[in-house]
């Protein structure tokens, strides 16, 4: 038996596939940590941003785009010279993330992958910046210090880029050879000088132990 196709069924069926096409893209889902902004082949990036949950866009026409909003970690090794002219090697490690309500902001200016773009140039820029303004012995020293400020420059340079820090941490110093020797060297004579002193005490003090046990026979 031949069956024929009738146009009116052909038609329906075509109408039917484009139907279910266009309702299977006409939504996205946002998973929890993070945040979607949509662009319009019309009009571009829109400045709304979505949160987490289904939402409705118009297909082939809009396009959302996913950001991660957690922290996430970035290490920078960075090798700067100290106000005495030592060479350093420093790693940093920075928790950064977007702000979550300037992302269409974001996407304009730096494009989707924001992090890599902007956080390796500022976090060199300000370790140079702060490890130059210390002699070497200082960035052992006050090490806490130098922590902060370079925290606190960073801070407020990444918020330009509208980038949150959460943390940022040395993990890592590192001096030259030779200015590792003279370290240890110090460290020694340190140690050296506390052990002459105590030597010195100890024989005045069996001294003055002789003096007495004398007296008393």
């Amino acid at each position: 038996m031949n069956f024929v196709l009738k146009p009116s069924l052909i038609k329906n069926s075509v109408l039917g596939g484009i139907g279910l096409l266009t309702a299977a893209n006409s939504f996205y889902n946002v998973e929890g940590g993070h945040r979607a902004i949509v662009f319009n082949r019309l009009t571009g990036i829109k400045d709304q941003v979505y949160p987490e949950g289904t939402h409705l866009i118009i297909p082939w026409i809009e396009k959302p785009y996913i950001y991660d909003v957690r922290a996430r970690p970035y290490v920078t090794d960075s090798r700067s010279g100290t106000r005495d002219l030592q060479m350093v090697d420093i790693s940093l490690r920075v928790l950064a993330r977007p702000v979550g309500d300037q992302l269409p902001t974001m996407y304009r200016t730096l494009g989707k992958e924001f992090g890599e773009r902007v956080m390796p140039s500022i976090v060199q820029e300000t370790l140079k910046a702060v490890v130059a303004q210390y002699n070497a012995n200082q960035l052992v020293t006050q090490r806490e210090t130098v922590s902060k400020e370079i925290r606190d420059i960073l801070t407020k340079r990444a918020a330009q880029f509208n980038i949150a820090l959460d943390d940022v941490s040395i993990i890592n110093l590192k001096f030259g050879n030779m200015f590792t020797a003279a370290i240890e060297a110090k460290q020694i004579a340190a140690q050296e000088a506390e052990r002459a002193k105590y030597l010195v005490e100890k024989a005045e003090q069996d001294k003055k132990s002789a003096i007495i046990r004398a007296q008393v026979s």
